[in-house]
């Protein structure tokens, strides 16, 4: 499904292709404090299919406790969050969901990562797939 995106000013505009069903929700720390809400959804689109439309997001280059490195893109206007990826040679970028015009139209999380951090009045999804950590 081709999905278009933009920051919340439009100062950045994205389009790409996913495969609707495959929300991934995210209740780690650090997804927690960069949305500064309890937790980040996002939906994964190969490199091939991301093409920026529009404007150059900020990058910011997070490394995890595990030495992994990541770029985290934003809106340097608005600070609207528009992927993360790969730091070198990415394969694909995870979109947030929530700068997606097509949001509403991709169905259930498939799945729940860092559910150790998940905050205990959270609902669990039926359906929906669970690790504790990052699989």
């Amino acid at each position: 499904m081709k999905v278009e995106g933009q920051c919340h000013c439009g100062a950045i505009a994205y389009e790409a292709e996913v495969e609707p069903g495959g929300i991934v929700i995210c209740n780690c720390a650090d997804c927690q404090m960069q949305s500064g809400s309890v937790f980040r959804m996002n939906i994964p689109a190969s490199a091939q299919s991301f093409r920026l439309l529009k404007g150059a997001p900020k990058q910011y280059l997070k490394v995890s406790a595990r030495g992994t490195k990541r770029i985290h893109a934003f809106c340097g206007n608005c600070g609207g969050p528009i992927y993360s990826s790969a730091a070198e040679n990415p394969q694909a970028y995870s979109l947030r969901v929530g700068a997606l015009k097509q949001r509403y139209e991709l169905g259930s999380p498939a799945r729940q990562i860092w559910t150790k951090r998940r905050f205990p009045w959270l609902p669990h999804f039926d359906g929906t797939e669970e690790f504790e950590e990052q699989p």
